[in-house]
């Protein structure tokens, strides 16, 4: 038995970074998105668009760089209420400095926070994300000190029953961490390459699920605790 409310809105762009509930102005210190306008997704995974969505070459220079506290709470917040059901993420990847357009690049990126829809057999998938404008995490305490991006992602799943359908939202931040540690984050990924359009929390029709479906599977690395 599946069960799932769904909501159809506009899709979103998240230009506001949140620190320690601060809600920042629209691309103060997020890279601005191709989809400032028009709102759309990114659908290939194999694309340069997957790490960052960047507008162009200026988006990283326009962006400021916040200092952030190591354990505070940050976060994204969404230009209108997003109420396609999905799956959030955010990443980080070492930058220096990091409003350079050449970081990020390789294998750098860990994740540091998900947020999967929860599934039992008696109620199917379930979507505590739906309807929300914004998403919050934790920098873990024992990251190291220093420039990174911060990646903030939601995956949308309401059409993602065919290859290509699943609607990737994705904005990086530029921040400074202090108050850090030594800790060695882990394990890293790179951006395209983290993700298979045929991942199984990717490629998936939440409608009809597969015979056998035992709960969310979510793509990329696990979450570095930190």
């Amino acid at each position: 038995m599946l069960i799932v409310t769904i909501t159809f809105r506009t899709d979103n762009t998240f230009p506001d970074l949140i620190v320690n509930n601060t809600v920042t102005t629209d691309w103060q210190y997020v890279r601005i998105t191709a989809n400032h306008y028009d709102n759309g997704p990114v659908t290939d995974v194999t694309s340069q668009a997957i790490r960052c969505y960047e507008l162009d070459s200026t988006s990283a220079t326009q962006a400021g760089i916040a200092t952030v506290q190591a354990g505070s709470t940050v976060g994204f917040k969404a230009d209108n209420t997003m109420g396609h059901p999905g799956y959030f993420s955010a990443y980080m990847s070492a930058a220096k400095p990091a409003n350079s357009n050449s970081v990020g690049l390789g294998k750098t990126w860990f994740k540091i926070w998900e947020w999967a829809p929860k599934w039992s057999a008696s109620t199917g998938l379930v979507f505590d994300s739906e309807n929300i404008d914004r998403f919050t995490f934790t920098i873990p305490k024992s990251t190291p000190n220093g420039q990174y991006l911060l990646r903030g992602e939601q995956i949308a799943l309401h059409v993602a029953g065919t290859s290509g359908g699943a609607q990737f939202y994705i904005a990086c931040a530029q921040i400074n961490v202090v108050g850090g540690g030594s800790g060695s984050p882990s394990p890293t990924v790179q951006f395209p390459g983290a993700y298979s359009a045929s991942d199984p929390g990717i490629l998936l029709n939440i409608y009809a699920l597969p015979s056998g479906y035992s709960g969310y599977k979510a793509p990329g690395p696990t979450v570095w605790k930190g």
